[in-house]
């Protein structure tokens, strides 16, 4: 959670100093001492009840003989963080993470199949919530298709689509974020052209040629988008510095963990920073690139896209 501004502590004080210099024209009635109700914490028991079943699931599968613990105990472990978060900044304190206990003894598939659902519950109405639990579901959502991939499951996840509701106000609001994003993808473009070229002729060198697709096709998208909104799209740099020599095979794997890291943390702000209406899509672009980073060898984290 992100610490209230100083803006905000100036409104409040506003506020508490207004309230005490104006009478109540009905007498010295007390104030009501109930607080308003966070609009965030519905998204938040949602989320937490899903990721409780998730929790059961995995408790009750570790307890099996022969179970494969090296795999589902860090997945396992990622979900009791994923609680953790959602549960800051609850009015009250929740239980501990112990789990709902879950109905039967799931099958690998079937928590894979649990784990992308919850993906794409997180994602359900996450357009009505506060940006900064905005930018946690998304990147929860992020680790929670890595988890399903981790176990199997290759299904796209379906992120629910907003853009078409919005204004022309909230279009413009939109042009700096995404602009932003599309000078990342300019970069990640030419780093994959730098990757491409220092990889053998196999099967990596097949998967950068895939990846730089998916960054122009990216970078295309959000061209379009803003060449919609009237706006002309930034167009990319004559060249860009890499963060390292490229010499070898190594470095270049060692580049392509580098851009799609980098792109995570881009996509989780860009989902915090966007208009509502356009959440989904940056939601989209951070569970890809989180994807395309853990197939280039970058450590997973329970958090796609925010510094730990």
């Amino acid at each position: 959670m992100q610490p209230p501004s100083r803006r905000t502590f100036l409104a409040l004080g506003l506020l508490t100093t207004l309230t005490a210099c104006t009478a109540d024209p009905r007498g010295d009635r007390p104030a009501d001492p109930t607080p308003p109700r966070d609009p965030d914490t519905p998204a938040r028991l949602r989320a937490i009840a899903d990721t409780d079943l998730l929790l059961g699931a995995y408790e009750n599968l570790l307890t099996v003989p022969g179970t494969p613990t090296a795999l589902l105990q860090p997945l396992r472990d990622d979900t009791v963080q994923h609680r953790a978060a959602l549960v800051q900044g609850l009015p009250t304190a929740s239980p501990s993470p112990t789990g709902t206990p879950y109905r039967s003894l799931p099958t690998l598939a079937e928590l894979a199949l649990m784990e992308h659902r919850t993906a794409e519950s997180h994602l359900d109405g996450f357009g009505e919530v506060s940006p900064p639990l905005a930018r946690l579901l998304a990147s929860i959502s992020a680790s929670n298709a890595l988890h399903a991939a981790a176990l199997g499951d290759r299904t796209p996840v379906k992120t629910p689509d907003g853009s078409a509701e919005a204004t022309p106000a909230t279009r413009t609001a939109a042009v700096p974020t995404l602009q932003t994003a599309l000078s990342a993808e300019h970069a990640a473009v030419y780093g994959y052209g730098v990757v491409g070229a220092h990889l053998p002729d196999d099967p990596q060198r097949t998967d950068a040629r895939a990846t730089h697709a998916a960054h122009q096709a990216q970078r295309d998208a959000w061209q379009r988008l803003l060449t919609a909104f009237t706006a002309a799209p930034t167009p990319a740099a004559g060249g860009y510095r890499l963060p390292f020599p490229v010499t070898a095979p190594t470095d270049a794997t060692k580049l392509a963990v580098h851009l799609e890291t980098r792109l995570t943390t881009v996509y989780a702000d860009l989902v915090a920073d966007v208009p509502a209406p356009y959440r989904p899509l940056a939601a989209t672009a951070l569970r890809e690139t989180t994807l395309r980073a853990r197939h280039w060898g970058a450590p997973a984290t329970p958090f796609p896209g925010i510094p730990g």
